[in-house]
């Protein structure tokens, strides 16, 4: 049966190795080398991992199965938005499971997770950003309400990427 997960801080590790895995299991065919490891010299890092858990503003969840990791997530409310910083909306910055476990609905459960927790919070909306060429996450979003309104420039080392803005009003 599969759980959500509050990430501790004496989890940071865990969470690290997962997000490093899971970004390169899924980009790394598509990107120069180079520009994913200028990326990932900088967002994969201890000290960048403690910072984001330690931020209040920022919460993470592992989904898990029988103590296996199969994927994570990570909320900001406030200013730990890296977009809007819009009072009334929860971003949901990222969500990934390993490749192994697609196909398992876990994404699904991650997502529903995330806007009951907006729902409770009472925000008017949950808002993302997605590689405007990750076709399947695209589809995955739009199929659950999401709704493209703009697009903002994501840096992979020196390769300026297009990231379409999608949102749902709850």
């Amino acid at each position: 049966m599969i759980t959500i997960q509050k990430v501790e801080l004496a989890e940071a590790d865990k969470l690290l190795v997962l997000s490093k895995d899971t970004f390169y299991e899924f980009f790394a065919h598509l990107n120069d080398p180079a520009n994913m490891e200028a990326y990932a010299a900088v967002a994969f890092t201890t000290q960048s991992m403690l910072d984001q858990l330690n931020n209040p503003d920022s919460e993470f969840y592992f989904a898990v199965d029988e103590n296996t990791i199969l994927g994570y997530l990570k909320l900001n409310f406030n200013d730990a938005q890296t977009e809007f910083q819009d009072k009334n909306a929860m971003e949901i910055e990222r969500i990934y499971v390993s490749g192994e476990h697609h196909g398992k609905r876990i994404g699904k459960k991650l997502l529903d997770f995330a806007i009951g927790i907006a729902r409770y919070k009472q925000f008017n909306h949950v808002w993302l950003g997605v590689w405007e060429h990750n076709y399947n996450a695209r589809g995955f979003y739009e199929h659950n309400g999401f709704e493209v309104f703009g697009s903002h420039d994501f840096l992979l080392g020196d390769d300026r990427q297009t990231d379409l803005l999608m949102k749902k009003v709850i």
